[in-house]
């Protein structure tokens, strides 16, 4: 087995990967969908990450020029309208003006590519390059768990590889980018994270290396293995929180949602995996 030509690698892929290689292997290379649950109770998560869902369309839509009154309308949850009141009155402060909300940027990483679908990315031409990215977790996240993401790592790296063309087709230098968590629940307390050069040129390196090392476990997987060279995570906990548990025989229950450090993913990366040609976003040239 080896990753199609087309694969295109991005922060969730990599998290995954990160976590558990055999949730990799399911979820990307196999493509099995395993109906367990993720959370209980699953009801309320489901209703809450539909939620989550509907409020970054608030404010895509609100980037885009749509008056904030007739958005409001459309907040007919009482948790969604709190989060729309938190948003206009605490936004995130001092973000340059030329704003690209719901882009997409992809770059060649080795013999594949990476690619992120941002919140938003705020430009000023040769000065400054905020990437915000909007959070709707329970719980305030820790700074120390989101430096350990692999999106604190892959969006201000692939800002800065291939976001020129948003300004003003000058490169992006690391120090020029900054990425800043703003949570829905918590909009006075936002995390921001600044770059530099040897972060990414460490970046670069880490990112490279997780690609080369899942290629060649990719290819080392002949399709008669049913486990392979994927390896199980060794830290259980995580498996409570993964919809491959039981096929994993990692246990049957599904994790307690009030117990989660962060969101469980609007993961877009299932629909970001289809062929190159099809992103109608900016691109490295």
């Amino acid at each position: 087995m080896t990753l199609p030509d087309n694969f295109q690698f991005s922060q969730g892929s990599l998290q995954d990967y990160v976590d558990c290689p055999r949730r990799f292997e399911l979820r990307y290379l196999q493509r099995i969908a395993w109906p367990a649950l993720e959370t209980e109770p699953a009801l309320d998560n489901e209703r809450y990450m539909q939620h989550g869902r509907e409020f970054h369309k608030m404010i895509h839509q609100h980037l885009l020029g749509i008056p904030q009154e007739k958005l409001a309308k459309a907040a007919t949850e009482e948790i969604l309208l709190r989060w729309w009141k938190n948003y206009l009155a605490n936004p995130p402060t001092d973000l340059p003006k030329s704003k690209h909300p719901e882009i997409t940027l992809s770059a060649p990483l080795g013999e594949y590519r990476l690619l992120a679908k941002y919140d938003l990315i705020a430009i000023e031409p040769a000065t400054r390059a905020v990437i915000v990215d909007w959070k709707t977790s329970r719980k305030r996240t820790r700074r120390a768990w989101l430096a350990e993401r692999l999106q604190t790592r892959v969006y201000p790296y692939l800002l800065v590889r291939a976001g020129a063309q948003l300004n003003s087709d000058q490169p992006i230098r690391p120090e020029q980018a900054e990425m800043v968590y703003w949570f829905s629940n918590f909009p006075q307390d936002p995390e921001h994270f600044t770059y530099d050069a040897e972060q990414y040129e460490t970046d670069e390196a880490c990112l490279t290396t997780l690609i080369t090392e899942i290629s060649e476990l990719a290819l080392n997987q002949s399709d008669d293995q049913q486990n392979g060279p994927f390896p199980l995570t060794s830290d259980e906990r995580r498996c409570q929180y993964c919809p491959y548990r039981s096929l994993c025989q990692r246990g049957i229950r599904a994790g307690a949602v009030d117990d989660i450090e962060d969101e469980l993913s609007i993961d877009e990366d299932l629909e970001l995996q289809f062929d190159f040609e099809q992103i109608a976003e900016v691109e490295y040239r």
